[in-house]
Parts: structure tokens; C-alpha cells; sequence
């Protein structure tokens, strides 16, 4: 009978461990689904956010072919686009326990996913303090012919989270005829003015 020395058996020990770690690592290997609380909603809907007492509420959206930061200079000329900005609306109520930042994004039945407009400093979500509530909008350049059931997507942007929750409001439009009136029926302009903040009633 052949024997084995402890430092082979360790060796292999620790090949079955790595093994092991690297299958975790890879959680769509493993679960069938992921392991993320997702809450629906729709416009005019407060949801809670992680858990923590905190809710967001989309207000409105609005659509416009250009858009304008309220902090640049009066000679600041508007952002225009060959596609068309929407401008998300939203009410934040912050809880007692701080929530995370969250990072907003736009996702279209197609697949598509679509990021905040960069460099406007007033385009942004985030919550206030304790006992206070604010009021803002986030700007997203979009393609019109790709905004058959937009949803808003609300994650919490670190990396771990121990709530595993998302949040995805539905901004109702649920055919492309529909996309296509609010894309004729869209603003020459959107100002976009600075986030609000008052105390939470």
C-alpha cells in the first residue's frame, strides 16, 4: 500500500478548496437565480429602498430635445442630441438608517441599458439627512425609437450590500406607439434645476 506524505494531502486539499471558491465566485453557475430582492413600482409609487426606512417616489418624467444645467452661465448653450433626453422626476425621504449612494440607470424591453448624462451637476439622485426629504431629476439621453418599457433601475453602488435589493419602476410605456406621442409631444428644452431639499412631513 502506497503511502501519502501530509504535504500531498494538503496540496490537494487546498486544489478542492480553490475549487470551491472559484464556483462561488461565479453565482450564476450555482443558483438558478440571483440572489437580489427586486421591487417593483410604478410612477407616483413610494418604494422602499434597501430596507432602511427610506423610500423614492417617481413624480414624472418629462421628454425634451435639449436640456439645460441651471448652475452654467447665462452665454452656456443647451446640451441638444440627435435622440431625445428624458428627465426623471423623483422624491427622496430619507430614514433613520443611512441608505447607500445608489446608481440610476434606464433599461428598454430591447435590452438596452442607458447612463445619466454626463457633466450636469444638478442630474443626479441621492437622499438628504434624517427627517428630511428631497426632490430632484436625473437626465438620460435615449434612443426614440428604443423606449418601449423603459424602467427605472435603482441599485445600491457598492459592491457588497447586505440588503440585496433593487429597485425598477415601470414609466409606463408599455407599446412603441405610445413612445412615439411622447416623442412628438416633446419639449424644445428642459432646465434642469438644482435638487430640493425640505423637511419630511
Amino acid at each position: 500500500m502506497k503511502l501519502y506524505r501530509p504535504a500531498t494531502i494538503l496540496v490537494g486539499v487546498l486544489f478542492v478548496l480553490i475549487g470551491g471558491l472559484t464556483r462561488l465566485a461565479t453565482p450564476d453557475n450555482v443558483y438558478d437565480e440571483q440572489n437580489i430582492k427586486v421591487l417593483h413600482g410604478t410612477i407616483g409609487e413610494p418604494l422602499d429602498y434597501e430596507g432602511t426606512g427610506s423610500t423614492v417616489k417617481v413624480t414624472r418624467i418629462k421628454f425634451a430635445r435639449s436640456v439645460l444645467d441651471s448652475s452654467g452661465s447665462d452665454d452656456e448653450k443647451p446640451l441638444e442630441t440627435n435622440g431625445i433626453y428624458v428627465a426623471i422626476e423623483w422624491d427622496a425621504i430619507r430614514g433613520d438608517r443611512k441608505p447607500d449612494l445608489m446608481d440610476a440607470t434606464l433599461l428598454a424591453d430591447s435590452g438596452s441599458v442607458y447612463l445619466p448624462v454626463d457633466g450636469m451637476s444638478h442630474s443626479g439622485l441621492d437622499f438628504p439627512n434624517a427627517g428630511y426629504a428631497r426632490t430632484g431629476a436625473v437626465v438620460f439621453e435615449i434612443n426614440p425609437a428604443d423606449m418601449k418599457g423603459l424602467t427605472l433601475k435603482l441599485s445600491p453602488s457598492m459592491l457588497f450590500n447586505v440588503y440585496n435589493s433593487e429597485i425598477q419602476v415601470d414609466l409606463g410605456i408599455p407599446t412603441e406607439a405610445i413612445a412615439q406621442q411622447m416623442v412628438d409631444g416633446a419639449a424644445a428644452q428642459y432646465i434642469v434645476e438644482d435638487a430640493v431639499t425640505r423637511v419630511a412631513s
